[in-house]
């Protein structure tokens, strides 16, 4: 049994900590300077003892959130053999009834549950494929929930994502978050995971921490302020200004999108990445492009999320890191069955030729005499490659090529020999007297654009939307002065209807930009946007049509441009334009010769492959231009250079052996036989199963209330009875819509919430709330649509992880008074004790978690949601108020936990079992892996510790009597059930 803990007399390690029987489960009263309070969650530290996160349950405390360490405080965890036994006098036992569930929600699921527990409850479509990423995490393949998520463009990695952070916090390890995205993507995953999942992120971005920083004592973490939080990696990549900080705290998990900008070793993003790998325990990467073609680099970001996974960096396989890596494109045959009807399928690009005007035409005249001559003869430039860029900037616009020609004519004025720059500076001159005079009406794909987007609708009298892409800023910033008046806007419109995105611009203005432009409301019509809005962003929700102005020399950068409006969620057929200038000079280089012919290309990989990624083998967008550029020059057509270089042709210095081409669209690709298991109902019990579960769904949790809906209705009940008077709370019993004006101790709590979410919906003052997911998903496509100001939706839907229902499972836990445990007269045939049986780890996390009934005589049922729904424990039992004696049956705890722990003893080995063979296939692989450094030796020590510390400790239970079934003395004999003779499975 155990006693009561205090702080222990020295400090040391996790396995220190849990020899000193630091055991603090959630859901437990602890006493801490003569106040009680409520665990949260516990972890052991290395200096400073057991860190015990709690909020305040006695009245001087009350809701008040607080942190103590057991090695600066005492902390004493309640003596279950104290344990004061009490009548319940409301009707139908509802206290009592919800004291349990509360117990139940609190609790963390075990490490042995491999199953996912929450994933039906979501603003979300039922769709497997999502979810088969935390099924991997959890799966215990590897020690920790590491993985890299790197399905292709398109099929909701953040949804994937938020089911996974959505499960470790129904675990226990969750509590801290950090999710590291480009700028222009916070505000989208912040409204992702809060909408589809009740999950809140504080967005830090640069102006947030600034703030923060102003308003905290000085030299504190700004990153401790909020539990969860999300940055910008261009903000924390200053390693000087956050490293310190970043050093000092440690994460139960982190999220890093687009996780291929870790890759260069030594960059500021990869110096990140190594800060934070080693200071997380769960570690999500996600990308869709997650590599650069280089074996070793891409070994060294499987190495972030486990070391010991790839022994030899420069030769490995598939198989070695498919505990650690997912991959499924559009065509992969789950992702194809699962979506059918849900994911509009594209069309391929559309080539709008353009032939050049007479201005043009004397450019490419230019152009192919003097700086790519038709004949093979030497280029006037000294540099090889820039007569490509000086043809990419024309290809693009006359305000380009001016652009380009500026800048390189300054540089070579720079240098100090006049005779070997003065052919290219004359031929420069030469180009900027032709663009002199150069007009809009002299731009061939300028028409052509003002034309195409006239018949696709966009104007003045129209709601259509289109997205123009162009590689070139001066491209961008061009068109916006001249594209809205030439499609008809006037005066206010003419502003308001167009917003330009480039890399120039802030974190703020890129969210504001991309935000306006899903807005169905905002009189956005145009996104002018570089390729910053190629990678992660969403634009598909008001819009299906895209335009490339001019067209990326790379396959994935065309993918990816391609992927902002083809993507799930999208219900209108992505169209996609791409303007092709066209020239009647001999030998001149349009965008025939390999714009058109890339279109072509990335539509046949799409169809085929699913991704055109793997085509070139260079699995980089700068990569692939490079080289497309560098066999243009030996005269290699467009297809002879994509399909030399997968046949291994090019035997040069840029060949490679691409035996990385395997891992796309192999692994992961299907679900294993021993994963589908976990999908159905047939998956065997685990050491925290219960029988008493939603077998409907698949859920796995124990609960006696038959949905959270209920537990919330009865818990308002219980805690507010006068609640249309406190809260000003009104229901629509039709659509299930609820409306209260929230108390302090829960207004201190939506301080979690997103600022702008608060503001502009007000939440201060009001709540809307439902378990409706139509209604939900309603408000949510309203705030999507015309007259809304603001993408957050008024109406939030109410799961497991919302604050509104993790306040009230506080508040219903702490009507208990200290150690006490409610009477319940039930349909038993002997007194039956509740008692909650925990083993945790070193770590302090529950390994094994029973719930049990136990009688004085020692049986044991260790099925105790069952035990409860036989003994008629419900919402319509009746509490006839009946007196008891609380002092024989007190009397009778010591000796029914001794029978707890017995039994839980007995079967400890049994329940061990499945996570301890697991382990231990971890720590042989370990023993496998050789390091010839001191560092690597470091490392793997660390993780052989690890693995010893997610065992079982030696220790005894944490044991609780939660409550007491007594018989009814005026039911017959024939109506108590007795306790099961045989304990429910194992």
């Amino acid at each position: 049994m155990t006693v009561v803990q205090t702080s222990p007399e020295h400090h040391g390690d996790a396995s220190d900590a849990a020899g000193h029987e630091q055991q603090f489960p959630a859901g437990a009263q602890v006493l801490v300077r003569d106040e009680v309070w409520l665990v949260r969650n516990a972890v052991p530290t290395t200096d400073d003892g057991t860190r015990v996160e709690v909020v305040g349950v006695s009245d001087f405390v009350r809701d008040q959130e607080a942190v103590f360490f057991t090695g600066l405080d005492t902390v004493e965890l309640i003596d279950p053999r104290d344990t004061r036994l009490i009548a319940d006098d409301s009707p139908t036992y509802r206290r009592s009834r919800l004291f349990l569930e509360a117990v139940l929600r609190r609790t963390a699921l075990p490490q042995s549950e491999r199953r996912l527990a929450l994933a039906d409850s979501f603003l979300l479509d039922p769709l497997p494929y999502q979810r088969r990423p935390a099924e991997l995490a959890l799966s215990g393949a590897n020690l920790r929930p590491r993985l890299l998520i790197a399905d292709v463009v398109g099929l909701g990695k953040t949804l994937e994502i938020g089911l996974t952070l959505a499960e470790l916090i129904r675990r226990g390890r969750g509590e801290r978050i950090l999710v590291v995205t480009p700028q222009h993507v916070l505000e989208q995953f912040q409204h992702e995971l809060w909408t589809r999942f009740a999950i809140p992120l504080v967005r830090l971005d640069s102006v947030g921490i600034e703030r923060i920083q102003r308003e905290i004592p000085a030299g504190r973490n700004p990153f401790t302020f909020f539990k969860r939080v999300i940055v910008s990696i261009d903000t924390l990549k200053n390693t000087d200004q956050y490293r310190h900080h970043l050093e000092q705290i440690r994460w139960d998990a982190v999220v890093i999108d687009e996780s291929h900008n870790l890759i260069n070793r030594g960059s500021l993003r990869n110096q990140l990445a190594q800060t934070l790998a080693p200071r997380t325990d769960a570690l999500i990467l996600a990308s869709a492009t997650p590599h650069n073609g280089d074996a070793r680099s891409f070994a060294e970001l499987i190495a972030l999320l486990d070391p010991a996974a790839i022994h030899d960096p420069e030769n490995y396989r598939a198989e070695d890191i498919e505990h650690l890596f997912i991959r499924r494109t559009k065509v992969s045959t789950e992702v194809r069955e699962q979506m059918k009807g849900q994911w509009a399928d594209r069309g391929p690009s559309q080539a709008v030729h353009c032939p050049a005007t007479p201005a043009e035409e004397r450019i490419f005249e230019e152009l192919a005499a003097v700086w790519l001559p038709r004949d093979g003869s030497p280029s006037v430039s000294s540099v090889p490659l820039f007569p490509y860029t000086l043809l990419k900037s024309f290809l693009s616009s006359h305000s380009a090529l001016k652009a380009t020609v500026n800048a390189r004519i300054k540089t070579l004025e720079k240098k100090d020999d006049p005779r070997a720059t003065a052919a290219e500076l004359a031929a420069l001159r030469r180009l900027v007297e032709l663009t002199a005079d150069l007009t809009d009406a002299d731009s061939a794909k300028f028409a052509a654009l003002v034309e195409q987007l006239k018949g696709i609708g966009v104007g003045p009298s129209s709601d259509t939307r289109v997205v123009v892409f162009s590689e070139r800023v001066q491209t961008l910033e061009w068109l916006a002065t001249v594209l809205p008046a030439a499609l008809g806007f006037r005066g206010r419109t003419a502003k308001d209807c167009l917003r330009v995105m480039h890399g120039g611009l802030s974190d703020e203005q890129q969210m504001r930009v991309v935000e306006e432009f899903g807005l169905a409301g905002a009189p956005v019509r145009i996104l002018l946007t570089g390729d910053v809005a190629s990678e992660g962003v969403n634009l598909h929700r008001q819009c299906h049509h895209l335009v490339h102005y001019d067209v990326p020399w790379s396959l994935i950068r065309i993918e990816q441009r391609n992927g902002r409006i083809d993507r799930y969620g999208q219900a209108q057929p992505p169209q996609f334009r791409a303007l092709i200038l066209t020239s009647g000079t001999e030998g001149a280089k349009d965008d025939t010769l390999v714009s058109e012919r890339l279109l072509e290309r990335e539509d046949q990989a799409h169809r085929s492959l699913g991704t055109a990624e793997a085509v070139t083998g260079l699995y980089r967008a700068e990569a692939e231009e490079k080289s497309l550029i560098q066999d243009l020059l030996r005269g290699r057509t467009v297809d002879e250079s994509l399909d030399g270089r997968r046949s291994g042709e090019d035997a040069g210095t840029d060949a490679m052996d691409d035996f990385l081409a395997d891992f796309f669209g192999s692994v992961g690709d299907e679900p294993k036989a021993e994963d589908a298991e976990t999908d159905g109902q047939s998956a065997p019990e685990t050491a925290g199963g219960a029988t008493g579960t939603e077998v409907a769904t698949g859920s796995v949790l124990p609960r006696l209330f038959d949905s959270t809906a209920h537990f919330l209705d009865e818990a308002l009940r219980e805690v507010y009875p006068d609640a249309r008077d406190r809260l000003d709370l009104d229901r629509d019993e039709q659509s299930g819509l609820l409306s209260f004006r929230p108390p302090a101790d829960l207004l201190h709590r939506l301080k979690a919430l997103p600022v702008d979410y608060l503001r502009e919906q007000r939440l201060r003052e009001r709540l809307l709330v439902t378990f409706n997911r139509r209604l939900a998903q309603q408000s949510l496509q309203r705030a999507r649509e015309a007259g809304s100001t603001s993408s957050w939706p008024e109406i939030s839907l109410l799961t497991d992880l919302h604050p509104v229902v993790e306040w009230l499972t506080d508040k219903v836990l702490v009507r208990l008074g200290r150690q006490e445990a409610p009477m319940i007269t039930a349909e038993v045939a002997e007194p039956t004790y509740l008692v909650q049986g925990v083993y945790s780890n070193a770590l302090g996390r529950p390994t094994v978690v029973k719930w049990m009934g136990v009688t004085r005589s020692g049986a044991v049922d260790d099925d105790m949601v069952s035990l409860l729904r036989r003994s008629g424990v419900g919402p319509t039992m009746a509490n006839k108020l009946r007196h008891r004696d609380p002092a024989p049956l007190a009397a009778a705890i010591p000796a029914v936990l001794e029978a707890a722990e017995a039994f839980m003893e007995r079967h400890r080995d049994a329940w061990d079992r499945p996570l301890r063979e697991s382990i231990e296939r971890h720590k042989l692989r370990l023993g496998d892996w050789e390091q010839p450094t001191l560092a690597g030796e470091h490392t793997k020590r660390r993780l052989t510790d690890l693995a010893d510390d997610l065992l079982t400790t030696g220790q005894r239970p944490m044991l609780r009597v939660l409550a007491v079934l007594l018989p009814d003395p005026d039911a017959p004999p024939a109506a108590s059930a007795p306790l099961s003779a045989t304990p429910a499975a194992l």
